[in-house]
């Protein structure tokens, strides 16, 4: 177990913080078996790679068999190395005080431990609520007003107004689904619903919070209930009523200052609100996710509404989709369908497992229905082929034909864009590169991205950008002399509260008349105001022709080049790709080989918890 430990070492699988972790558990806790310090070296390794926890029995033998273990080393069976575990000093179980917590074949650092099992004890205490005082006539009225049949085949489900009714009924309720299938226009309908109940129950205001892992998503969040809101069927006193601030989840929790993990709004200082709707919630980290529900007041609903296809979260977890559980037919526990259709009237399904109680099965919809992209779209059947795992189908779709998707080899040179992928930034970039209005130029460029798998590498963010500036220099659409010319686009790399800029936002270096023709940073709101700041007062930031996909998440362009690595990766997985195409509204572009296509269409992210167990086992 020493020369494993050794060679993992070596091979760089194992991290100079993992080694040092594990060595300083095991010397203070006298512990001297080998066995002990890799279990602890490889639980602090999974959580540097997103797992909540180390599944001893499903990811570690793959590494410890794989090419960074050493010819003839041995490991021990997993029972007897489960036995080793239960018997050390610096393993314990729930109610101990060990750094370790070893529970079935998962071994969590402690403090992980904790962030899921109180988050599993305070959401499965919502999932047990429902809501008794709701005026059942006034919501049959509601409901059909703001969801009318139109449209809809006889006896055809209405998802969307089936989410409103578990969102409504519920404390705790998740809508998930992808681009275009109406989460949004849900939500804001949701909230006047709880308006209009609010109102007859005689409160004056209904205190509601919207918030977003990023400010890049929590613009777009208020943006999208700007446009449905004005569209709502509601008297003038009720639309008023549905707010539109949102903002970051760090900025709603308020950050004790000089600390990245301590919070103002916690259990014993709860955020002052009725209802929290966290948007983008696939992007949200079980560390986050669990001081967020701490900090929610015991009578408060919780909404959380995502793509559980996306991408997971950067730092360890991946909590919608361990929360949304397999995937399956729409149906709910047969006491809640029954309680559901006598407080609204609707026929709702019970699904075929029923098993009498209510769990979280009564809580989670799925919304399928796209309403975006035309039938034949060949985005949608692209996206629906690769969350299938169907990489034969998703190779056939690329190849097609369709208006919507084409598809060309990788660029093959390191130090060129390749003809195809030249052409295709120089148009996606001229129209924003043409416009004299600051405005118009803004929005043309958000119509037009590239995004790539990588930050580093021959065909990875840091080298696109480049190539990209350079492409459109030749072409006399931009002049790159030094750092702050004319309409280089900035894309803030960190959370700045005092500038008022957040991780995500985008913006343009255009000269300010107002102040000689001066290089300012221009960045502007959903209302259509500007902000023009100095590039001294700009936070971290870096050039955003190209950008990686994760950071992509939250936003959506007319049009997206995916142009991913000339060899498989694994960061490369079928998340990736998905939210990469999904980004686009009208057209995708992808550069890939066929080879690489297919591992990332047949590599879906796996990330260890127990969340999925606890909540629906």
């Amino acid at each position: 177990m020493a020369d494993l430990f050794d060679a993992l070492r070596a091979a760089g699988e194992l991290s100079l913080l993992d080694e040092q972790l594990a060595r300083g558990v095991v010397r203070m806790a006298g512990e001297s078996r080998p066995e002990v310090l890799l279990a602890a070296a490889l639980a602090s390794r999974a959580v540097r790679n997103g797992h909540v926890c180390l599944d001893l029995g499903r990811f570690v033998k793959p590494l410890l068999e794989g090419p960074a273990a050493p010819d003839g080393a041995a490991w021990p069976s997993l029972q007897a190395w489960l036995e080793t575990l239960r018997g050390s000093r610096v393993v314990g179980g729930a109610s101990d005080t060990t750094p370790l917590v070893l529970e079935g074949e998962r071994l969590y650092l402690r403090r992980y431990f904790r962030y899921e099992t109180r988050l599993a004890r305070q959401l499965g205490e919502r999932i047990e609520h429902l809501e008794a005082k709701l005026d059942g006539k006034a919501l049959r009225a509601s409901l059909d007003r703001l969801f009318p049949r139109d449209g809809l085949a006889p006896g055809e489900l209405d998802v969307q107004r089936l989410a409103a009714l578990v969102a409504v009924a519920r404390r705790f309720c998740i809508i998930s689904g992808g681009p275009g299938t109406g989460k949004t226009t849900t939500v804001v309908k949701i909230l006047a619903l709880l308006a209009e109940q609010a109102v007859l129950a005689g409160k004056k205001k209904l205190h509601v919070t919207l918030v977003a892992p990023t400010g890049k998503a929590a613009a777009r969040l208020r943006e999208a209930i700007l446009e449905q809101r004005a569209k709502l069927d509601v008297d003038e006193s009720i639309r008023a009523l549905v707010p539109d601030a949102t903002s970051t989840i760090h900025r709603a929790l308020r950050p004790v200052p000089g600390s990245l993990s301590r919070f103002r709004h916690d259990a014993d200082n709860p955020l002052p609100t009725d209802v929290l709707l966290v948007d983008e919630a696939s992007m949200v980290d079980l560390a986050l996710m669990a001081r967020l529900v701490d900090a929610l007041p015991p009578h408060a609903r919780l909404i959380l509404l995502g793509d559980r296809n996306q991408l997971a979260s950067v730092e360890a977890g991946a909590i919608l989709g361990d929360l949304c559980g397999p995937p399956r037919p729409v149906g709910f526990s047969r006491a809640f369908a029954t309680h559901v259709t006598t407080l609204s009237g609707d026929d709702v399904p019970v699904a075929a497992s029923d098993a009498g109680d209510a769990g979280i099965e009564d809580c989670v919809v799925q919304l399928r229905r796209n309403y975006r992209y035309p039938a034949g779209s060949g985005i949608a059947t692209l996206a629906q082929a690769i969350n299938d795992g169907d990489a034969e189908r998703a190779a056939a779709v690329l190849a097609a034909g369709h208006d919507d998707v084409r598809w060309f080899s990788s660029p093959s040179s390191k130090d060129a864009l390749g003809d195809a992928l030249r052409a295709c930034v120089v148009d996606g970039y001229r129209a924003y590169l043409c416009e004299r209005d600051p405005r118009a130029c803004f929005d043309a460029f958000g119509r037009f991205r590239v995004l790539a798998a990588h930050r580093r590498g021959p065909l990875g963010v840091e080298t696109l950008n480049a190539l990209v500036a350079d492409a459109l220099a030749e072409e006399g659409l931009l002049r790159p002399v030094g750092p702050w010319y004319a309409r280089r686009p900035l894309l803030v790399r960190e959370n700045d509260y005092q500038v008022g800029l957040f991780n995500g936002d985008v913006g343009l270096v255009l000269p300010d008349a107002d102040d000689g023709d001066a290089a300012r940073a221009w960045f502007f709101t959903a209302e259509g105001t500007v902000r023009k700041l100095a590039p001294s007062r700009l936070p971290p930031h870096e050039t955003v022709f190209a950008m990686t996909v994760h950071k992509s998440q939250g936003s959506e362009f007319d049009e997206v080049a995916v142009v991913l690595p000339r060899e498989a990766s694994a960061i490369l997985t079928r998340e990736l790709l998905y939210t990469a195409v999904t980004r686009a509204r009208r057209r995708v572009v992808v550069f890939g080989d066929a080879e690489v296509v297919a591992a990332a269409v047949t590599r879906p992210i796996e990330r260890a918890s127990g969340i999925t167990v606890r909540q629906w086992a």
